[in-house]
């Protein structure tokens, strides 16, 4: 079946439980479809979604059932999620916002080189971002949260031990300003969807993946690579953002007790929820690759800071961008340094 095929059945589908949900008053049960592109054992699936969606079918008493669909089963690409809840095309869906770049500007500052670390605090961080100076580009869905993953870092068929060795490295970046970093420290930057990454690997497409330690597992990244670089400091190399969306319409729908539960499960807490999921994934990622022995390379403070000192044109490259958009690129960064500061305490 085509993704257009798929559309039009899910629309027809959606429109049903419209008339179902409204129709009568026995019909009490709504069925959600949350959509997203990782296999169910990968860490936010496996961590964050699926125990999000047993606590609001518990929270609600049974009448929300949510309908997990993993790996893009339900058509599509990955960068096609965040529309597919914006258009109705399905209720919930969780995607990395960079994969659509251009469109979230003021958001992608937590994706600037070393601007934080642990995910939940983060996390916590970009979710009180959004709704104070960004909240207008998530205007066209219901916003459950924003989140980050942890520290991002190298993983790499031959190993980084400092600046030298990465050039002319062909390296997966996952948004465009991760890829812009990955030029000024002198890569050749591939851009992907993070599913991709395993074949790419396996194929020599790439040499190597900029991606945190959690999704590592999913991916079997440390059994196709043996070279991991790391950075001292609690920040890491960079980090990517996330948006967990739900169709408005699906949530102007619900009757108002259902609605409370649905709002009880939105917001910095669940934030927090997605952002810790991301640190203990992290350390089970670590795990894997020590057991199998691979090779990790711990870069010291030293040559971080030659990094830092390369990376940190990324952000002159950013604010001024956003001052071709009107947008306070400065003045954001500093709001955004701020809120991780006030939730790393």
């Amino acid at each position: 079946m085509t993704f257009l095929s798929r559309r039009t059945a899910l629309l027809a589908l959606g429109a049903i439980a419209a008339v179902t949900m409204g129709g009568t008053a026995m019909a009490q049960t709504v069925t959600l479809r949350l959509h997203q592109m990782l296999p169910p054992q990968a860490t936010i699936p496996a961590k964050a979604l699926i125990p999000w969606a047993q606590k609001v079918e518990a929270e609600s008493g049974g009448k929300i059932k949510v309908q997990l669909f993993h790996a893009m089963q339900l058509g599509g690409a990955p960068p096609q999620l965040f529309d597919q809840a914006k258009d109705g095309i399905v209720d919930l869906t969780w995607t990395v916002l960079g994969y659509t770049p251009g469109r979230f500007n003021k958001t992608e500052v937590f994706e600037l080189p070393f601007m934080s670390g642990s995910a939940e605090q983060s996390s916590r961080a970009i979710q009180e971002y959004v709704e104070k100076f960004a909240a207008d580009e998530f205007k066209d869905v219901k916003l459950i949260a924003v989140h980050t993953h942890g520290p991002g870092l190298f993983h790499t068929k031959s190993p980084v031990t400092g600046l030298e060795s990465l050039r002319g490295m062909k390296v997966r970046g996952g948004s465009r300003v991760i890829n812009n970093m990955l030029t000024k420290l002198g890569a050749t930057p591939v851009g992907m969807p993070v599913p991709a990454v395993t074949e790419a690997l396996s194929k020599g497409v790439i040499d190597g993946t900029t991606i945190p330690w959690e999704v590592t597992p999913a991916l079997k990244v440390s059994e196709l690579v043996k070279n991991h670089t790391t950075f001292a400091g609690k920040e890491g190399l960079y980090t990517q953002t996330f948006a967990f969306s739900m169709n408005k319409a699906s949530y102007d729908k619900l009757p108002a007790d259902l609605k409370a539960v649905i709002d009880k499960n939105s917001g910095i807490e669940t934030a927090a929820m997605f952002g810790r999921a991301m640190d203990e994934g992290d350390k089970v990622g670590l795990g894997i690759a020590q057991r199998a022995g691979n090779n990790i390379v711990a870069l010291d403070l030293a040559e971080t800071q030659r990094w830092r000192r390369t990376a940190a044109t990324v952000e002159t490259d950013w604010i001024n961008e956003m001052k071709g958009k009107n947008i306070d690129g400065a003045k954001l960064v500093s709001e955004a340094r701020a809120l991780i500061a006030k939730h790393s305490k």
